[in-house]
């Protein structure tokens, strides 16, 4: 009779999303994943190919995580805000996870980069505040806002800085109201 496997794919992506969210990418090794689970690499190798392909997966995995559970939450009226505050909770309640997936190096920087770049245009498209930008004036307001938010992000997750909600909304607001103007763009910005 064969033997059953005891380790599934969820059980190593578990301790993968286990030992990053501790230990930071430095941690992503075959052994360091094999010790959470106490048992061998083995079962690693006959689940992925490779480490490359547990990392694919794993981003796959986080990327799916970090928008149903992070930047899909509605808080305000404003889905650039709502983004920017749903960034900063992240890092505040995963401070390990947050600065691995976003601030150390690793191989799907860009991937997560251009996730996060997709996501907020998103987010602006069919909203009537930012549809009067055009492609670049998104695309510029993005890279302010994601500079702004990331600051805040890697601050709040070193414990820092803590920024309170209201603050935080009043960083997003001005900044976009000082985009627009530079841009010459005229908003049509909610009741104050």
């Amino acid at each position: 009779m064969a033997r059953r496997k005891t380790i599934t794919r969820e059980n190593i992506l578990s301790a993968v999303y286990d030992v990053i969210s501790t230990e930071g990418f430095e941690g992503f090794t075959a052994r360091n994943i094999a010790q959470a689970m106490n048992t061998s690499t083995q079962p690693i190798y006959l689940e992925f190919k490779n480490m490359d392909e547990l990392r694919d997966v794993f981003f796959k995995r986080i990327t799916t995580h970090i928008r149903a559970d992070i930047y899909d939450n509605v808080v305000t009226d404003d889905p650039v805000v709502d983004t920017v505050l749903n960034y900063v909770t992240f890092a505040k309640n995963e401070p390990k996870l947050f600065r691995a997936v976003f601030i150390e190096e690793h191989d799907s920087r860009e991937q997560l980069s251009n996730f996060s770049r997709d996501i907020f245009l998103e987010k602006m498209s069919g909203n009537e505040v930012y549809d009067v930008l055009n492609t670049e004036q998104k695309e510029s307001l993005y890279l302010t806002i994601w500079i702004i938010a990331t600051g805040l992000a890697a601050l709040v997750s070193a414990g820092r800085a803590y920024p309170t909600q209201e603050q935080i909304i009043g960083i997003v607001e001005n900044t976009v109201k000082i985009s627009a103007l530079e841009s010459g763009i005229s908003f049509k910005w909610k009741e104050e």
